[in-house]
């Protein structure tokens, strides 16, 4: 009994690895490669799939997502002879399982290499300026390059990224030193034009001070001609609605004269002939008055001519 026992326990530990074998679980986004006696047979995709136990067997198993690879820096010398440190990152996906493990022995090291030689290649025709700048003409190249060559690999490049550029130390110092040259003459010139704009800006202000300043005056003294025009209009009209005689403007004459003789710098003054007929008038007027009151005795008529003879001199 116990040798059938040991026999019946044997058999359904085969039976149960068996079944193991048999069934195949492939996760999504993924592909197993399947050889029957280390020959090629098929491709599991995702799901459920059964194998003929011990005798078919998982080659590879192939995750079909896009993968993200990021190599380390690679020296590349550029045309003008100067040593660059480039960071390159590298986004593929698996597009055939089989291509991918029969047509290269590792895909990640192929592309890695391929990456470097076809960098350097594009960046030797470059010097160092070019090369800063040109991030975008580098990554469609590599990606152009890569993508021709691994198809066949069953590979997809999606896009090449340049992480970084590292030019080498003497050469950071001397493009940090000439961009803060190219700053402080930016700084200067700026400067420059806000004490320039800052001058225009005075210099057109005064400018509109002055002629508001002019207007103004203009404006206030036609209104001061204007206003005396008005006075010597409005006295004028007076004077001839009141229709005075010759004896008030003659006694007006005489006011006037003490005003014409007012200031320190009046030492000469001519009295002017008309003032004889003032005077006359005055003493007709004072002669009248004098006979009205019969007090006064009438003043000596002299002639104008004589009296126009002797001017006055203070």
């Amino acid at each position: 009994m116990e040798p059938i026992i040991i026999v019946l326990i044997i058999l359904v530990v085969l039976v149960f690895i068996a079944l193991i074998k048999t069934i195949q679980v492939i996760p999504q986004a993924s592909a197993a490669i399947v050889e029957r006696f280390g020959r090629y047979t098929r491709t599991l995709n995702a799901g459920l799939n059964i194998v003929v136990p011990f005798i078919d067997t998982i080659r590879n198993r192939i995750d079909l997502r896009e993968q993200v690879v990021p190599f380390p820096p690679q020296p590349v010398i550029t045309q003008d002879n100067l040593v660059v440190n480039i960071d390159t990152v590298i986004y593929y996906q698996v597009t055939d399982a089989r291509a991918a493990t029969y047509e290269v022995a590792s895909y990640i090291q192929a592309i890695e290499q391929l990456t470097v030689t076809t960098l350097r290649n594009i960046i030797g025709g470059m010097d160092l300026e070019r090369t800063l700048t040109s991030r975008e003409e580098i990554n469609a190249a590599l990606r152009g390059v890569l993508d021709e060559a691994t198809g066949k690999w069953g590979i997809r490049v999606n896009r090449v990224e340049l992480k970084a550029i590292e030019p080498p130390t003497s050469i950071q110092d001397s493009m940090e030193k000439q961009m803060r040259a190219d700053r402080d003459k930016r700084a200067a010139i700026l400067q420059a034009e806000g004490v320039r704009q800052s001058e225009i800006l005075r210099a057109e202000g005064e400018k509109q001070s002055q002629i508001l300043r002019a207007e103004g005056e203009a404006k206030a003294a036609a209104l001061r001609a204007e206003g005396e025009a008005q006075a010597v209009r409005t006295v004028f009209e007076a004077i001839h609605a009141g229709d005075p005689d010759q004896k008030l403007l003659s006694y007006q004459y005489l006011q006037m004269l003490p005003k014409i003789a007012e200031g320190d710098a009046n030492k000469l003054w001519i009295v002017p002939s008309e003032i004889g007929d003032a005077l006359k008038g005055l003493s007709g007027a004072m002669g009248n008055f004098g006979a009205m009151g019969g007090n006064s005795t009438p003043a000596p008529n002299v002639p104008a001519q004589e009296r126009r003879e002797k001017p006055s001199i203070d």
